[in-house]
């Protein structure tokens, strides 16, 4: 049964957009937090040679991205595979890009940590680790609407909220991952991209 959030529909073309001057076109793209699926099957068409591997933590949503791929009929999206980040041992070892969108002001904190942890485990060198969403950056004015939606989100969960750039590029250095691109994005969002030392 396929499930639909209409915030992956709104923002996939933009995303799209960055994607093809920063993932590699063949080997595994491991796409973190899948939801529904809908992203995996809109952005792995562009990617034919490359396997595009969705994950989520929710078991449950695991049906839903298996229905949009099948609905799809694409040979290159892999069965989807539970990951919670803050597993010591993910079920995949070997990586040739990271996706993540929209994951980081959901979670509490440690998500943050582990998500960074596992990444640099299983990146390749030099291996792109993309992550899409609101973002916080410190000297630059942050957009009301974000204001408003880390007030809103920290209202239904104190662990949650749109995270700050800065607290996160240390955490990635500690980890090896060097912060390669920061990308303005339309509706408020920011793309960062760090990339794999090891």
């Amino acid at each position: 049964m396929k499930d639909f959030a209409p915030s992956a529909d709104r923002n996939k073309d933009e995303i799209l957009e960055v994607l093809p001057g920063i993932l590699p076109n063949n080997g595994t793209i491991l796409e973190i937090a899948s939801g529904t699926g809908q992203h995996a099957v809109h952005f792995a068409p562009h990617f034919p040679m490359a396997t595009w591997q969705p994950t989520d933590r929710r078991r449950e949503i695991l049906p839903s991205i298996r229905a949009w791929t099948a609905e799809a009929a694409l040979s290159n999206v892999a069965e989807p595979l539970e990951l919670d980040v803050a597993w010591e041992t993910w079920p995949i070892e070997n990586a040739s890009a990271i996706v993540t969108l929209n994951m980081l002001h959901i979670s509490p904190w440690s998500t943050c940590s582990a998500w960074l942890t596992g990444a640099a485990r299983v990146l390749a060198a030099g291996a792109p680790l993309l992550y899409y969403g609101p973002m916080i950056r410190e000297g630059r004015e942050t957009a009301q609407g974000n204001l408003d939606f880390d007030r809103s989100l920290k209202a239904r969960n104190p662990a949650w909220g749109v995270r700050t750039l800065e607290e996160i590029v240390p955490l990635a250095e500690e980890r090896g991952l060097a912060l390669d691109q920061v990308l303005d994005m339309p509706n408020n969002n920011t793309t960062i991209v760090f990339r794999n030392r090891v």
